[in-house]
């Protein structure tokens, strides 16, 4: 078994974290989008009750600054509303606070998620050219928010919503300026289902060795909704849910059972944020129905394997505080975990997280706790340029 973790004393090596957010500044679409479209871009309204709130497309949505811009907050201070781009930490979209943020926390590199508009494409209207200008004025944006620090902050770009040409022509694009990875909120072609129709992209993404990533709180059938409830009643049990894998079962299964992994066998998928102690119980009872159903259905013909063994090879996951997911890992692909920190959003325990390390890994072989760390996520986004280990 080796040697057991116990302390975070015992890592010599640079910690990477898998998911991490920016909260985009103010003048992020403002400033880069064409002069015709930036009265339906988002941008910031400073309001009496609600401090600061970001209006997507001429008002069609609303959303406060808040919830997502909450590391440093007492669990007391969490408030979905009423705060303002003066209050929050400079950390969230200035790179060099963020930088010094990071080292406070013990984090070498981040692979970093946006949050304004975390829920996909779609946040910014389903107008065409909106939706492509405001995709490219962020992916422009984080990509010079990394480059300050190029070894250590690695960005996703975010794939429009408007259909397969335009998802293959932003996947290009962001190749072309050297992104690790991408973040899709509906599959490639622009539905919430999966189709053939998305296999250009798919492949695409195989040719280039590239992740893509599918975060909580996309691929509604709805869209982003106008503006997020928050009394007790409705974000409680959408939180836990989420948070516990409920939301992004039902997507597992369709892909799954797509044929989308027997067509593309090399395609990397990523999700993000959803953990992983549900993933055991879930393949376990996907297999079990397949074996049943597997005749009737007509999957016998198209799915030539077992399901469980096609997400250990196809998919990997991210997680936050898992003791489950800990406790379960042998019946996981351990090479396929990589451990996060949500920062800024409520998720995050900055600038403590190696108190929330010691927790979740203590009793783990220190080889296995390396791979979460480390070893995992340098190799499925080939960071070459992170060291092996920490120097002294």
């Amino acid at each position: 078994m080796g040697d057991l973790f116990t302390d975070v004393a015992s890592i010599d090596y640079p910690i990477v974290d898998a998911d991490a957010h920016v909260y985009e500044p103010p003048d992020v679409w403002q400033a880069r989008v064409p002069a015709a479209l930036r009265s339906q871009a988002p941008r910031v309204l400073r309001t009496a009750d609600e401090g600061d709130v970001w209006i997507f497309d001429g008002g069609a949505r609303v959303r406060a600054v808040g919830l997502m811009a909450a590391a440093g907050t007492s669990y007391l201070g969490f408030r979905p509303s009423g705060l303002t781009y003066d209050t929050i930490r400079r950390g969230h979209w200035d790179v060099q606070a963020h930088l010094a943020d990071m080292d406070a926390d013990g984090i070498w590199a981040q692979l970093l998620y946006p949050s304004v508009c975390e829920e996909g494409a779609r946040m910014f209207g389903d107008d065409r050219a909106l939706q492509r200008a405001c995709v490219r004025a962020y992916n422009e944006w984080v990509l010079e928010f990394c480059a300050a620090s190029p070894t250590r902050l690695y960005g996703h770009a975010v794939i429009p919503a408007t259909g397969i040409d335009d998802a293959i022509a932003e996947l290009d694009w962001a190749l072309g300026q050297g992104f690790r990875g991408v973040l899709i909120s509906t599959f490639p072609g622009g539905a919430v289902e999966p189709s053939n129709d998305d296999d250009p992209f798919w492949a695409r993404a195989v040719e280039a060795d590239i992740p893509v990533a599918l975060h909580i709180g996309s691929f509604h059938a709805d869209g982003p909704v106008a503006r997020r409830r928050f009394e007790p009643g409705a974000v409680l049990p959408r939180a836990a849910a989420s948070k516990s894998g409920a939301n992004i079962v039902p997507l597992v299964a369709r892909m799954l059972f797509s044929g989308l992994f027997e067509r593309h066998p090399r395609v990397k998928v990523l999700l993000v944020e959803a953990n992983i102690g549900w993933i055991p119980a879930m393949l376990e009872q996907t297999d079990d129905m397949f074996l049943r159903y597997r005749w009737f259905t007509g999957t016998a013909g198209t799915l030539p394997t077992m399901p469980s063994r096609v997400f250990h090879r196809n998919i990997w996951a991210t997680f936050m505080i898992d003791t489950v997911g800990m406790e379960l890992r042998h019946r996981l692909n351990l090479d396929h975990l990589m451990w996060s920190t949500d920062y800024p959003h409520t998720g995050t325990d900055w600038p403590n997280s190696r108190v929330t390390i010691a927790r979740v890994f203590r009793g783990v072989p220190a080889g296995d706790v390396r791979k979460m760390l480390h070893d995992n996520c340098k190799r499925l986004y080939r960071l070459t340029d992170v060291p092996d280990r920490l120097d002294g």
